[in-house]
């Protein structure tokens, strides 16, 4: 595209006479003087191309073990463990943080409403974390390895103070959440064996303490709270021996202590160079670890990170205050923000996406454009207009959402893959790569190959089967669980996703079907419903969606929560008229809808079989709040087949009749 601009540029010129005797007006040099000078600074001042770490085509080379590929950027088949031999820790890191930004410089930042970010400087946070953890010892907790320690609360800075206590005497976090239900909390409680838990709020708190109750969780003795609570509270854990004691407490019981940092598999950053002056929105929650490892990179050079108030519907406006250069997402986000854009799509939106996706094929990345300026401003101003890049991982995007969104918010957009077995990531896209579909080549820090899965129709020969890896960032195996941990780790060290994966040509990692949740239809026929979610969610009316199936029927049926967004637009225009409730019970909207995604699903190749018959529009979203969705914005898949029981049985009993 410099060519064709320059070309543009001289074809201002005049013709001038071939002729060696030819003169000039003083206009005409003044013009010439002037239009050179104009080609000089913009040959100066122009777009440069990013230069990727290795060669596009080739991104990940073949190991002589087991049909493996690594990272190209590593100059042999040894894997990277630490970036730093300096920093092997994710207290280290803390402190190499601490040494770059120095005495004042902010590190955790926070809001009330309305208000602008407050900001906790390293210093202080180190300081903090000192003193509690000291105070934790002064509770019975062990400084080792061994010592577990619960955290149970929101995206907070108390959250990351209290990690780092924590690591700062050895002991171990076990974050807990809310919708890992009863039964799940007590088995990791009694497990790990934790006697104190860190919480934000009294009802949290409350919710431990009828466990313990109960008697099914007998070492459970402290509860300390972020927030106030009350006396009556405090009487009732009392009677049950537990101690209830507010944050400040803990933090002045005992002075003293000693810094033994937790020694941590590696430092799991991706391809691209964190900077002092960058800022992180903390969302995501900070039980997963996507999160943490968000967290801790940003610590390791110095970085802030904001959090959000703790309300989801409050977030774009965290957002815009906040003004954060990187942007931590989830593909159900971005294709939010795609949707609202995309609804208002006009010529000139769409010829400024193909010249700015113009500029990212030849590999430069800028929000500083003439079309920035005049056309992807109010974009780019809604998520703080300072974005450097974002990463998206958890969940598939599709390529034209990923494609469009790189053109519009005129960031770096990477896509990442891993699981919390591998330390969340294991495959990262490269700087300088714009193309799509794929999750990028290995990490420095794992090898990843493929193995056959005769059932599926995958085989390693063909690059395609589950994918497994290996390698400094793989965990040890799940905390006195021998068994299952045999299932996820085989004899040789490999790490068993369950996802079915295929390599491309350039070296990179493409995720294509999941080999846990596969099932078989009556004439048996293998189906994985994810893979037909993925797909299904391209809709424009579908904001979610839950494919089921089983062994005892010979088709799918799906249940759709419609995006209230755009639904009630997008059925009149096909002539329907009414709520958005009235709609979704609609028996004429509910076949158009069908329609519609059976329309995407022929685009996508899905199989006959793979296409839902029937299903049930819900006007209610899943959540984390209602229990059908993880904090990670997952699908609980058996929580929604229980949840929505009679109207499976109801579809496939109509569909029967």
């Amino acid at each position: 595209f410099f060519c064709s601009e320059l070309e543009d540029l001289w074809s201002l010129l005049p013709s001038l006479p071939l002729s060696s005797s030819f003169s000039l007006s003083p206009s005409s040099v003044l013009g010439l003087g002037a239009l050179a000078s104009i080609t000089a600074y913009w040959l100066v001042t122009r777009p440069r191309p990013m230069r990727p770490p290795c060669d596009l085509k080739a991104q990940s080379v073949a190991v002589n073990v087991s049909e493996a590929r690594r990272s190209a950027i590593l100059k042999d088949d040894t894997l990277l463990e630490f970036y730093y031999d300096d920093t092997r820790t994710a207290y280290d890191m803390f402190q190499r943080g601490l040494m770059i930004s120095g005495d004042a410089g902010p590190c955790l930042g926070f809001r009330k409403p309305g208000q602008p970010y407050e900001w906790i400087s390293y210093t202080e946070v180190a300081e903090q974390a000192q003193v509690l953890g000291s105070g934790l010892l002064a509770k019975g907790c062990q400084p080792n390895p061994e010592q577990f320690v619960g955290i149970y609360a929101q995206n907070r800075p108390e959250w990351i103070i209290s990690e780092l206590a924590c690591y700062t005497y050895s002991m171990a976090v076990v974050p807990l959440y809310d919708t890992l239900g009863l039964e799940a909390m007590v088995h990791i409680l009694n497990l790990a064996e934790i006697s104190v838990v860190i919480c934000d709020r009294e009802e949290k708190a409350a919710s431990l303490l009828e466990n313990k109750e109960k008697g099914t969780t007998p070492k459970l003795s402290c509860l300390v709270l972020f927030n106030d609570f009350s006396q009556a509270f405090v009487e009732r854990a009392k009677s049950c021996e537990v101690e209830v004691l507010k944050l400040e407490q803990l933090m002045v019981s005992w002075g003293g202590g000693h810094q033994i940092p937790i020694t941590c598999s590696h430092l799991n950053v991706g391809s691209f160079e964190i900077q002092q002056d960058d800022v992180s929105i903390s969302y995501l929650p900070l039980a997963h670890m996507f999160e943490r490892m968000i967290q801790v990179s940003m610590f390791c050079y110095g970085a802030r990170v904001g959090f959000y108030q703790g309300d989801i519907s409050l977030l774009m406006d965290d957002i815009k205050t906040l003004k954060p250069t990187f942007f931590p997402v989830v593909p159900r986000l971005l294709n939010r923000i795609y949707d609202k854009v995309s609804k208002r799509i006009t010529p000139l939106l769409n010829y400024a996406v193909k010249r700015k996706q113009a500029e990212l094929s030849s590999g430069v990345v800028r929000n500083n454009s003439l079309w920035d300026k005049l056309v992807f401003n109010k974009i780019q101003e809604s998520l703080g207009g300072n974005l450097r890049f974002a990463l998206t991982a958890s969940a598939p995007i599709s390529p034209a959402v990923l494609s469009f969104l790189r053109a519009t918010l005129g960031c770096l957009i990477f896509e990442g893959y891993g699981q919390t077995e591998c330390t969340a990531g294991c495959t990262f896209s490269m700087p300088g790569d714009c193309s799509t579909g794929h999750v990028g080549a290995p990490l420095p820090c794992a090898m990843v190959k493929v193995v056959d899965i005769p059932e599926m129709n995958y085989y390693a020969k063909n690059g395609e089967g589950e994918i497994c890896i290996r390698g400094p960032s793989v965990f040890r195996g799940y905390l006195r669980d021998p068994e299952k941990t045999a299932e996820a780790l085989d004899s040789d060290g490999w790490l068993h996703s369950g996802d079915v994966g295929q390599w491309l040509q350039n070296g990179t990692l493409r995720i294509i079907d999941r080999k846990k949740h596969i099932f078989k239809l009556a004439q048996g026929e293998y189906i994985a419903p994810e893979k037909i979610e993925n797909v299904y969610m391209r809709c424009v009316p579908v904001l979610q969606v839950f494919v089921h199936g089983d062994s005892l029927q010979s088709y799918l049926i799906g249940i759709v929560v419609p995006d209230p967004e755009v639904f009630v637009d997008w059925a009149k225009d096909r002539g329907f008229v009414g709520s958005y409730e009235e709609l979704c019970q609609n028996p004429d909207v509910k076949k158009a809808v069908l329609e519609d995604m059976s329309a995407v699903g022929r685009e996508a190749r899905l199989n006959s079989f793979e296409q839902v018959k029937d299903l049930y529009l819900h006007p209610e979203m899943f959540s984390v709040a209602n229990g059908l969705l993880t904090p990670t914005l997952k699908s609980r898949r058996a929580d929604i087949r229980r949840h929505f029981q009679e109207q499976i049985s109801s579809m496939y009993s109509k569909k029967a009749n």
